[in-house]
């Protein structure tokens, strides 16, 4: 019991970091369950995309189905804090505005929006609401959404396994879950990521794993070769890229 307790902890952990849900103030934190809360990022992804898919379905019944799936996206926003796309907005501006790697850093630490970070922001909620509603007049939407965000958490967080971690700020956010990850906590992030896309068939389900591994063995080169390894931001650049990768894969593949 002491070990299913352990377990529900780092999940808790896991859900109160990535998401506005309130989680017990009992909760018992330490660096070192912080780190291994990782494990449970997909499984957080299945809570959230299923919230979503709720307000989605709700919002449906009353509303034209474009104007569902922009409260749905909105309620994820303010689910999630923006945390995502606070990362993808500062990794555009750091990475696009920086010459050299200190100063891509520097900028990636400061809270403004530079050009770089709005027009990602914009093109990367853009085609969000797009391709959510093509799958949404596709009847997928529900599934889809569940499937994107469990993938797109486990793609992200498996690059704390083999990816240097280059920031050095002591209150970084991240901090704690940069510490190098185990092969147990991968092979859980790596199979609670990959089931749900079965719900689509082998034929798809393979399609979107091997693409989101090229994507991940690319993303990781990239800003390897931009800044040196990862920070936050580039992790939640990952996934939102990945998610939106997957909506892409899942509509070129419809049948």
């Amino acid at each position: 019991m002491a070990a299913v307790i352990y377990q529900y902890h780092l999940f808790m952990l896991a859900l109160g970091f990535f998401s506005r849900i309130p989680v017990p103030a009992s909760i018992p934190y330490s660096e070192q369950r912080m780190n291994q809360a990782g494990r449970y990022f997909a499984l957080v992804g299945l809570l959230l995309g299923f919230l979503c898919a709720v307000v989605f379905w709700l919002a449906s019944l009353v509303l034209p189905t474009t104007i569902a799936v922009f409260l749905m996206i909105s309620f994820s926003l303010m689910l999630t804090g923006a945390f995502h796309e606070d990362g993808l907005t500062d990794m555009a501006d750091g990475i696009g505005g920086g010459m050299t790697v200190e100063r891509r850093l520097d900028i990636m630490k400061d809270s403004r929006i530079g050009t770089y970070g709005a027009a990602a922001l914009i093109m990367a909620l853009l085609g969000k609401f797009l391709m959510l509603v093509e799958l949404a007049d596709s009847n997928q939407l529900a599934i889809a959404i569940i499937v994107a965000y469990m993938l797109s958490r486990a793609v992200a967080a498996s690059l704390i396994y083999d990816t240097p971690y280059v920031s050095d700020t002591d209150t970084s956010k991240s901090k704690p879950l940069a510490q190098k990850q185990s092969s147990t906590e991968l092979l859980i992030l790596a199979v609670t990521g990959v089931l749900p896309c079965f719900l689509f068939g082998i034929e798809t389900a393979m399609t979107i794993i091997a693409i989101t591994l090229i994507f991940r063995s690319l993303f990781k080169r990239w800003i390897i070769k931009r800044i040196g390894g990862f920070t936050g931001d580039c992790l939640g650049a990952a996934q939102q890229l990945s998610e939106l990768l997957i909506y892409l894969i899942l509509i070129a593949t419809m049948p």
